[in-house]
């Protein structure tokens, strides 16, 4: 699966690993991830796309102004057990 604005995703290594974000910026190889408690809006964290994991779910988000809209939208898949797309 391509990695899009909006989607959200599972880290796959460094220290945030098995945590969920979702994407809001791309550049060539990178990915800027929030989650809206350890990585905010304002500062999001760069990740390698080979370090994530990608869902099925993608977000608008222009609906996600806030850090605590983005927390929201994580918690399921943080503490609920959503599956993750292959």
């Amino acid at each position: 699966m391509r990695i899009v604005e909006g989607l959200i995703v599972c880290s796959d290594a460094g220290h945030d690993k098995d945590r969920f974000g979702v994407v809001v910026r791309l550049d060539a190889c990178y990915a800027y991830i929030a989650d809206g408690k350890h990585h905010k809006l304002s500062n999001p964290k760069r990740k390698n796309v080979r370090h994530l994991k990608p869902t099925a779910v993608t977000v608008d988000l222009s609906q996600c102004c806030t850090d605590k809209k983005i927390r929201e939208i994580c918690w399921p898949y943080q503490y609920g057990g959503q599956p993750i797309a292959d």
